[in-house]
């Protein structure tokens, strides 16, 4: 015989939430290839994955902006940030490849990350990110660091460059995620902000590149920094 009676709502509640836990688990570890990573980069992302204090995705409504051109500024970070600062999009960011496998981006006033391109394949890169904000830098009480899996597709879709970005973000240490916890769902909401607005930013500013790629050739040109200055002629031409 089948029991009928109802269960207390709180343990229906609890399943659900964790049967919905358990699916979204499931879902973000069939989407990371990690067969396909380095040993370094499958190990640091598994950790990064099983232990996340926070996950966040966001999608990029369409963008008229051509695909090549987007791959062609993902692969040229340097020239990137350069027109990122051109566009006075804030922070302004600096990109650098001090050791030719990791990006350097800092924002020179307490916001710093470095990223690293652990697999990649057309339309789909994931990378792995340690970021430390400094305090006050984004309003936070204390400084903040956390290491990040991100997902970030991309496609050309029939109106236009679209993009879908899923992270899994830890911090730093458990001392740390034990003291931010009264802090927990501002700097989940901070971080969102962040990342939204940094991926829209990403699609409009190269959706302006496409259109008047010109416009960014003085500037570059009086910055002065001769690797975004060849990058730039590489993608639009001298």
């Amino acid at each position: 015989m089948f029991n009928t009676g109802e269960r207390p709502s709180g343990t229906i509640g609890l399943a659900a939430r964790l049967a919905g836990l358990l699916i979204l688990s499931t879902l973000g570890w069939a989407q990371l290839p990690f067969n396909q990573m380095n040993p370094e980069h499958r190990a640091l992302a598994q950790t990064i994955f099983q232990k996340a204090d926070f996950t966040f995705e966001t999608q990029t409504p369409p963008t008229r902006v051509r695909l090549a051109v987007m791959e062609k500024l993902f692969d040229r970070p340097r020239l990137a940030a350069a027109m990122w600062r051109h566009c006075q999009f804030v922070p302004s960011l600096f990109a650098n490849e001090p050791q030719g496998e990791k990006l350097v981006i800092d924002d020179a006033h307490g916001l710093r990350g470095s990223l690293a391109l652990a697999y990649r394949q057309p339309g789909l890169r994931v990378y792995l990110i340690e970021g430390r904000v400094e305090t006050g830098r984004m309003n936070n009480p204390f400084p903040v660091g956390a290491k990040m899996v991100v997902i970030y597709r991309y496609w050309e879709g029939p109106k236009g460059f679209e993009s879908h970005l899923q992270t899994w973000t830890t911090l730093d240490s458990a001392l740390l995620a034990f003291l931010s916890k009264p802090w927990r769902k501002y700097i989940q909401r901070r971080q969102q902000e962040f990342i939204a607005y940094i991926n829209f930013n990403i699609a409009q500013g190269g959706a302006f590149a496409d259109l008047h790629p010109l416009e960014f050739r003085a500037p570059l040109r009086q910055e002065g920094d001769p690797i975004a200055i060849r990058q730039f002629d590489e993608v639009f031409g001298k």
